[in-house]
């Protein structure tokens, strides 16, 4: 059965790798595979039961007689149970910053981005560009901020071909950004529950190695455009139009809800509690500075709608529940034993760490990279320090080398095509990017800055940290 499932997930993830293909939503394909996958587990659980958790499911039946409904009990109210509660952990910290991001955007805080990126110059659009995503996407998931940006993008550039190359700037910025912070992707989020990481470590072990990544495609592919870029003309506000809030309202919102954001892990390191929960407190004060700032626009007969975040709100779903489906795939694998064969193998036959970045990095082009991560993520247990420990071993304690690059390989990895995470597929949706013609002109740009980002990371980890 363990072979069964194991061929089960594998072509799971094929039909993830071909969702372009095929048209099936891959966040469908997940989530049956994931149901599916323990229906079979809890299928054969006295096998698994046996030979895995013998120990703890003695202690658990007790004087109780041994039946194959004490076995069922004990999986559901055990192994998948201490499965599902960091799931849904972090499941309530993306919809609560979902909901703080559409707070944002009805109080039309992004829109200071567009205007201080409205130049005729390509410099400093793309520059301007490139520092919006990748600080929004520090603070927030990249999904969202490439949703974000990509608004701004078509309420600024009026030229197709010169939105798509700012539009895969836009992906690779904040693909890049959101790996520098513990909140800035789904995938750190995971490493840092899992204690892999703290959140300081975390960041200065990646903010060079980012930028580098960032920076060098940037650069590259901006030599693609023109001197001067196509720009919309810009609204005119008529005296008496109330339609556009006050800037202060808008400034005092935006630092409320990123400066929120990023007491998330203050608010976990002093309190221990889950970071769901700095989230919803964060959102229930942004609630309540939204509702006293627009009282007069509530109370009105005919209240002026700024929202724009359907599509935002659709997008973040998705990725929720593509999320959902792949970590109970992943859970039915570590229950099975197959992370654990497989970390076996990775020791024996690659025992490199580099190597392993590399190679979970080139399959995050083709297969969306939160999977790939998450399943890096799961191969291996986070060790304790132990004396006169190898540099190998090492590499897999709290703060060691394995989680910085695994998170660093997959969000650049994942900028090789388009169809290597959630925001390139919205790049596609958006801007109409095909694969062959981001193959064509961006992929080798990315790949040298993910080449020089693992330079970046190798050097300051030997010389500087």
């Amino acid at each position: 059965m363990t072979i069964a499932i194991v061929i089960l997930m594998l072509l799971g993830y094929l039909l993830i790798c071909i969702e372009h293909i095929t048209r099936v939503n891959k966040a469908t394909v997940a989530m049956f595979l994931g149901v599916v996958g323990w229906i079979l587990f809890i299928c054969v659980g006295p096998y698994y039961v046996q030979h895995l958790h013998a120990a703890d499911f003695n202690e658990f039946l007790g004087n109780t007689p041994y039946s194959i409904r004490a076995v069922n009990e004990y999986i559901s109210g055990h192994l998948f149970v201490r499965h599902l509660v960091q799931l849904c952990s972090i499941v309530v910290y993306l919809l609560a910053a979902a909901s703080i991001v559409q707070l944002l955007l009805d109080n039309e805080c992004f829109a200071f981005i567009g205007q201080w990126c409205r130049a005729r110059s390509t410099k400093r659009v793309v520059w301007g560009l490139v520092f919006f995503s990748f600080l929004l996407s520090a603070n927030m998931d990249n999904l969202t901020a490439t949703v974000v940006m990509l608004m701004v993008l078509r309420q600024l550039v009026i030229n197709p071909r010169q939105r798509m190359i700012l539009g895969c700037i836009v992906m690779i910025a904040t693909n890049c950004g959101g790996c520098i912070t513990v909140i800035g992707d789904v995938s750190s989020l995971l490493i840092w529950t899992r204690e892999a990481v703290t959140p300081t470590n975390f960041f200065t072990a990646l903010i060079l190695p980012s930028l580098v990544a960032t920076v060098v495609p940037a650069y590259l592919i901006s030599r693609m455009l023109p001197e001067d870029i196509d720009l919309k003309r810009s609204a005119v506000i008529y005296r008496g139009d109330n339609s556009f809030l006050p800037v202060w309202q808008r400034l005092m919102m935006l630092i409320v809800g990123l400066c929120g954001l990023w007491f998330v892990p203050t608010f976990h390191r002093l309190t221990m509690l889950p970071p769901f929960l700095g989230a919803l407190c964060v959102l229930g004060v942004l609630w309540v500075v939204n509702e006293i700032v627009n009282r007069r626009r509530i109370l009105s007969e005919q209240p002026v709608n700024v929202s724009q975040g359907n599509d935002l709100q659709y997008d973040v779903m998705q990725m929720t529940m593509f999320f959902v489906g792949v970590c109970l795939c992943v859970d039915v694998l570590v229950e099975i034993g197959a992370m654990r064969h497989l970390a076996d193998w990775c020791d024996q036959y690659i025992h490199n760490i580099y190597l392993m970045s590399l190679v979970l990095g080139g399959v995050s082009a083709f297969m969306d990279n939160i999977a790939l991560v998450m399943t890096g993520i799961s191969i291996y247990p986070v060790q304790e320090m132990l004396p006169q420990m190898s540099d190998y071993a090492h590499s897999f304690t709290q703060n060691g080398q394995y989680w910085h690059l695994i998170a660093l390989s997959g969000c650049v990895g994942g900028c090789l095509l388009p169809i290597g995470s959630v925001a390139g597929h919205v790049l596609m949706k958006r801007e109409s990017v095909s694969i062959l013609w981001y193959a064509r002109h961006i992929t080798m740009k990315v790949l040298l800055g993910w080449l020089l980002s693992l330079g970046t990371y190798f050097l300051v980890d030997s010389f500087l940290r």
